[in-house]
């Protein structure tokens, strides 16, 4: 069966899954510099990319269309406007199906609509090696306009169950609250608000959680569960997104931080929020009883690295699995697992972490000089000129994170790399650089130091590494780890293998290589006209600006 998923709304994307192959996942913004979070406005696009990989419309056995509580207004394949009816947000009103399937057309193609939230969770079961091994899995699927549901997946019942939400915060409470304080307190408009939570996990390294100011979010919290739901043990049904304003209304009405100051306000709410997340989540394992020890984590609170190494150090799971596209970026592929879940057959996912779109072809700008540059010759420059080094390889990752193929690699001995890497950026001053390391020397740089292929964990680094990478030690001494073993991307591990070789440093900075604002480079021109980096190097050619 061929299936063909296509996320309209923000982070907008298509993908398609042959016989349980992922063949591609495109998001919007990683096309010709397309700005973040770009939606799907002209439905032309699914059979272009669809034909760029060698298939038609006609090919396709099902579309399958995410959800997202309303109708969407799109051109269908260039014509006029018209609307498409999509599935709810996370549910209907005569029950808790999470799979229940939506149906419509538009002009003569039928598609399939399924609920936001249910892309989320099937992503992300199908996608982890559990469901590769026919496991059992807890999969928690925190979202923005949502409260952090546990499900259960039985692949020998073929069952997803709703054991329930684990509390009764959206996952927008995050950045709400936290925008009470300087230097998140200017009003921001739609979308700008999605980068907020990256920025707010960042700056909380200047903070300390004020245990007092915790305590009262807890008050405050069981207050406003009681003034808007009534209890604070409700039924899912009182659980709607207008109930999760309220409360989060309310909280942030009530939020009293005294004499705290900003950033150990801020890091209070962090950990006031990781906490009750930990705490219910335990809650609702222990009631389910099932004695299952496989999780997954997924929506778009699953990026937070330092609550997924919290829940991954609680004990609560032997394994626990994040895939590198938790947030709407997985969407178009989540709404296609939908029907794997469905189907009768194998319900794992076949992928690659580098299923999305290829470089485009394009000629260097006048002026920059081209050679050959093997992997090992790009590790040796890096090594002698200690510069930074835009590096576009193959297709693009899958996901927010760039983990290689579409990344600005740079020296971490560097004390100012940081600085410099966030300057060209146009990034703010307290933002971390991320270390890309080699597998087996992770264990000696950081603690815990275990495989974390997609970047999606929080790691201590050791002391003694401390200062001889600096660039990608934050504030707080942590950093979040992107492993490469022989086993994941040949090129990134060359790369590494050889810049080791040569400095006796088993990693580098990695940060994503794009404008401010836009998705990753579609080609290598357009890196070369940003023009903040003086060197670019793709598929075996380096390209220098004299």
């Amino acid at each position: 069966m061929i299936v063909c998923g296509v996320k309209l709304t923000h982070d907008g994307g298509v993908a398609l899954v042959d016989d349980g192959r992922l063949v591609f996942s495109v998001e919007m913004e990683k096309l010709a510099n397309n700005p973040r979070h770009q939606r799907v406005d002209d439905l032309e696009i699914v059979g272009e990319l669809l034909a760029e990989y060698g298939y038609r419309l006609a090919d396709v056995d099902r579309f399958v269309v995410d959800g997202w509580r309303k109708t969407h207004k799109v051109k269908p394949w260039g014509g006029q406007e018209t609307l498409i009816d999509l599935a709810p947000y996370r549910r209907g009103l005569l029950d808790d199906d999470l799979l229940r399937p939506w149906s419509s057309h538009v002009l003569d193609l039928e598609y399939t609509s399924y609920p936001h939230y249910a892309g989320h969770v099937a992503a992300a079961y199908c996608s982890s090696p559990f469901a590769a091994a026919a496991e059992p899995s807890y999969v928690l699927c925190w979202d923005g306009a949502m409260f952090p549901f546990l499900y259960h997946y039985d692949p020998a019942a073929r069952a997803m169950e709703s054991l329930g939400a684990v509390h009764h915060m959206l996952g927008d409470t995050y950045h709400t609250l936290a925008m009470a304080f300087p230097p998140f307190d200017a009003p921001l408009q739609w979308p700008h608000t999605l980068a907020l939570p990256g920025k707010i996990m960042a700056y909380i390294a200047h903070g300390t959680p004020d245990e007092g100011l915790v305590t009262s979010l807890g008050a405050l919290l069981r207050e406003a569960e009681r003034e808007v739901l009534g209890t604070d043990r409700p039924d899912d049904d009182r659980l709607t997104e207008s109930a999760g304003r309220r409360i989060l209304a309310r909280m942030r009405e009530g939020l009293d931080a005294g004499g705290t100051a900003p950033a150990d306000a801020l890091a209070s709410v962090h950990a006031f929020l990781g906490r009750a997340l930990v705490d219910g989540l335990k809650e609702r394992i222990t009631a389910d009883g099932r004695g299952t020890r496989n999780l997954c984590l997924v929506g778009g609170c699953a990026l937070n690295i330092k609550w997924n190494s919290d829940i991954r150090a609680s004990g609560l799971a032997d394994a626990v699995w994040v895939p590198p596209f938790p947030n709407d970026a997985g969407s178009a592929l989540g709404t296609a697992c939908c029907e794997l879940l469905r189907s009768p057959g194998p319900v794992h996912l076949r992928w690659d972490t580098y299923a999305g779109p290829g470089l485009v072809p394009s000629e260097p700008l006048p002026g920059w000089v081209a050679r050959p540059c093997t992997p090992a010759g790009l590790a040796g420059l890096l090594h002698e000129k200690g510069e930074p080094v835009v590096v576009l390889h193959g297709r693009a990752e899958l996901g927010p994170r760039a983990l290689g193929h579409r990344s600005i690699l740079a020296p971490a001995t560097d004390p100012g790399m940081k600085d410099r890497l966030n300057e060209v950026k146009g990034r703010e001053r307290y933002r971390p650089v991320a270390p890309i390391c080699l597998e087996a020397r992770a264990p000696e740089v950081f603690a815990p130091g275990v495989p974390d292929p997609f970047m999606l964990f929080d790691h201590e680094v050791r002391p003694d590494w401390r200062s001889r990478v600096p660039a990608v030690t934050h504030l707080d001494g942590t950093a979040r780890v992107q492993t490469v073993g022989p086993g994941d991307d040949p090129f990134v591990f060359e790369v590494l293998t050889a810049y080791e070789r040569l400095s006796g440093v088993p990693l580098l900075c990695n940060t994503s290589a794009n404008r401010n604002g836009s998705g990753f480079f579609p080609d290598v021109r357009s890196a070369m006209e940003w023009g903040r980096v003086p060197a670019v190097w793709s598929d075996g050619v380096l390209y220098e600006r004299p």
